[in-house]
């Protein structure tokens, strides 16, 4: 084979062969990363049965709890202790708790610790979180510092239980508000939403007039409800569960919170205290037996979180994720 050039002759060209195809180019899904293969059907087989299992290791202890709160008497002598299949239901040991007595009480402490808590914990975490997330604002680094230092160093039992006592909150609802108003992890989230609001807007509602507080409250928080919702929430489940704190500061009787009385029922062995314990509906047994009143009373420890968090569930994940990563 020759090559004919302008101006000279003929030159020779060596022949090229031509190997064997290669393999075609591998595809791969447009939306997807390249390790981000197809899985398997045996691997997609084996999610579906250990998330079932994880799920059924929730759901039986709590049908379990459910279905003994409203189990006679025969039915829970007949299992001898906890029930799985129902039979009948006896809503005897509700009625008897809600008619009076130590968990009527408690749940209505619990219920104004949990809503003047939530309150006190926000109002004070958005004015903290605000004032911090503002680089200009006196004292800024030390104030930081010191709020995260809580991280590392914990004051310690003791020193808590003097601090309260010694400020006069012992056997006071407030004790059991007070020493955990502020939680420094929802802090440093609501703060770190906060530095993400465009510092242009801000400047401009400062040109127009408007103060600190009407900038935060016209301008801020309605840019912030996702993290306030879902901080709102961590506080409100916190203030309901939260027992140890009645356990160290409340000694009267009158003002435990329901998870202080349970606490005392399942874990003490103390029988339920309850006014009109004889309940005369028909259909209903009148003495119901103390393992239904106990996992009753669980029941309506557990049942508040289970309805408030379906109407924050759409803010949880936007509002955490955006709260702890930008900025």
């Amino acid at each position: 084979m020759t090559a004919q050039l302008s101006g000279a002759g003929p030159v020779p060209v060596a022949p090229t062969t031509a190997g064997p195809p290669g393999p075609p180019p591998r595809r791969r899904h447009p939306g997807r990363p390249v390790w981000a293969g197809r899985p398997s059907t045996s691997l997609t087989i084996g999610k579906g049965v250990v998330l079932t299992l994880l799920v059924a290791a929730v759901l039986v202890p709590l049908w379990a709890v459910l279905v003994t709160s409203l189990a006679s008497r025969g039915t829970i002598d007949d299992a001898g202790g906890m029930v799985v299949i129902p039979r009948e239901i006896d809503p005897s040991a509700y009625i008897t708790i809600f008619s009076g007595g130590d968990v009527t009480r408690a749940v209505w402490i619990s219920t104004l610790v949990t809503v003047l808590g939530t309150t006190v914990s926000l109002l004070l975490t958005v004015l903290a979180a605000y004032g911090l997330s503002r680089p200009g604002s006196v004292g800024h680094r030390g104030l930081l510092f010191y709020f995260l230092l809580t991280f590392l160093i914990f004051p310690g039992l003791v020193p808590s239980y003097l601090v309260v006592t010694g400020m006069g909150l012992k056997d006071s609802i407030w004790s059991l508000i007070l020493p955990s108003a502020i939680s420094v992890f929802n802090l440093v989230v609501i703060r770190a939403f906060f530095m993400n609001v465009p510092a242009e807007l801000l400047d401009s509602a400062r040109i127009d007039g408007a103060g600190e507080v009407r900038i935060l409250t016209r301008i801020v928080l309605p840019l912030s409800k996702a993290v306030i919702a879902v901080v709102g929430l961590f506080y409100a489940v916190g203030y309901w569960n939260a027992y140890f704190n009645a356990v160290l500061y409340i000694d009267s009787n009158d003002k435990f919170p329901i998870q202080r009385v349970l606490q005392s029922y399942i874990l003490a062995g103390q029988s339920p205290n309850v006014s009109g314990a004889s309940v005369s509906l028909p259909g209903v047994t009148a003495y119901p037996p103390t393992l239904a009143v106990k996992m009753a009373v669980v029941i309506v420890t557990v049942i508040p979180a289970v309805i408030i968090y379906p109407f924050v569930q759409r803010h949880f994940t936007k509002g955490v994720i955006t709260g702890a990563v930008k900025g």
